[in-house]
């Protein structure tokens, strides 16, 4: 691969007038944080086109005006670099957003070859902000809680007591040629363990095991610059799919703790983070919230902090092309979010009261609730992820 010529950045005397342009999402075709972005992109007047490996729920939004074939980032890159050049050259994108953490590593990895900017800080900053045993370090330092992290190596599985989570160090290197990421998963003992790290192995990753914290999840969010987390949104998840180590089923925006708020601040600064971020903790019933992910990138539940503080991603795009960035209060709080589908699955495996009174709450929830996917004034990705899902049925 050659390098692309690097696009410059606005100036202080640049003419043009500060308003959207347009902007590539690349990732999967049902990633939710990413069409939750698109949305809020296109509702703030960007143009907006999605790269994809394949058509799907993404493409299927009438927000995104087109849709490109950008192949997954694997192997050396080649084909992936040549599928965002080809979606920059067909729509005149100013900027590239990488959705899922591999997409957004990618991006960062491969820049020099991309003729458009690209929305993600240099890649050793990603690297370490994706890198769990770093993470976990850097959030001592900075006064946050986190699991104990250590690499699974033969010696710490034989020494292990108890529960474990088993999860990749890192989501994404270059060169990777495994198709899919592997989820982490809560095992009883370290003997149970041993299957998952040797899965991890054979896909050529590294392993690490990670002490269990019982607790509610919620997340700290904003766009971090200056120093700074501008547009703070934090909530807290009552339901989550797959239990007991998913994503949120329910959540709802609540006040920011200021004294967790600064010390994430900290940890970012001494990453060199800058853009949205996502922090995510685990609250147990002593009121600790332990560090537990890093998301640099779409997530989720995104739609809910675009319900509660419209404009984040507006404000990321603006700052990555020297843009001016409006101010950017707190959310919103008492602001609910469903993912109905995870959260009637949940209901169908937790039973909680019952399977119809579980449903039932589950329904209730939903009403005047931001939806994941579900938009009455875009229809078009949940009809097409049921029709999807369908056909997967009856295949």
């Amino acid at each position: 691969m050659t390098p692309a010529p690097r696009p410059t950045a606005p100036t202080s005397t640049d003419r043009r007038p500060p308003a959207p342009g347009r902007v590539l999402v690349v990732g999967t075709a049902r990633d939710r944080g990413a069409l939750a972005a698109v949305r809020a992109l296109r509702r703030a007047g960007w143009t907006v086109g999605v790269g994809t490996p394949e058509p799907g729920m993404l493409g299927a939004s009438r927000a995104a005006r087109a849709r490109h074939e950008v192949p997954r980032p694997r192997g050396d890159g080649g084909a992936f670099v040549d599928g965002v050049r080809r979606a920059v050259a067909e729509g005149g994108y100013d900027l590239v957003f990488g959705a899922g953490d591999d997409w957004m590593a990618a991006v960062s990895a491969y820049r020099r070859h991309l003729p458009v900017r690209t929305a993600h800080p240099d890649p050793p900053v990603v690297a370490a902000a994706l890198d769990k045993m770093g993470l976990a370090a850097r959030a001592a330092r900075a006064g946050l809680a986190a699991p104990r992290t250590v690499p699974a190596t033969d010696e710490a599985l034989a020494a292990w007591q108890g529960p474990a989570v088993v999860k990749c160090r890192a989501h994404w290197a270059p060169g990777q040629t495994r198709p899919h990421r592997i989820e982490a998963r809560l095992h009883p003992d370290a003997d149970s363990a041993r299957r998952q790290v040797r899965l991890i192995r054979a896909a050529g990753a590294e392993a690490v095991l990670q002490e269990p914290v019982r607790g509610r999840l919620g997340a700290l969010i904003g766009v971090f610059r200056d120093g700074r987390l501008h547009g703070r949104v934090q909530q807290s998840t009552p339901r989550l799919w797959p239990t007991p180590n998913g994503a949120s089923a329910r959540a709802r925006t609540v006040p920011v703790d200021e004294q967790l708020a600064a010390r994430a601040e900290a940890l970012l600064r001494e990453l060199g983070w800058w853009g949205l971020v996502e922090l995510q903790f685990l609250t147990g019933d002593d009121g600790v919230p332990h560090l537990i992910d890093l998301n640099g990138r779409f997530y989720g539940s995104l739609s809910l902090a675009e319900a509660a503080r419209p404009g984040l991603t507006d404000a990321w795009a603006r700052l990555v092309l020297g843009r001016p960035v409006p101010p950017l209060p707190d959310a919103r709080l008492g602001v609910r979010y469903t993912w109905l589908s995870g959260d009637l699955r949940r209901a169908r495996a937790e039973r909680r009261g019952g399977l119809a009174a579980d449903v039932a709450e589950s329904l209730r929830w939903s009403l005047g609730a931001q939806h994941s996917v579900w938009d009455p004034r875009d229809p078009g990705p949940a009809w097409h992820l049921l029709t999807w899902r369908l056909a997967r049925r009856r295949g």
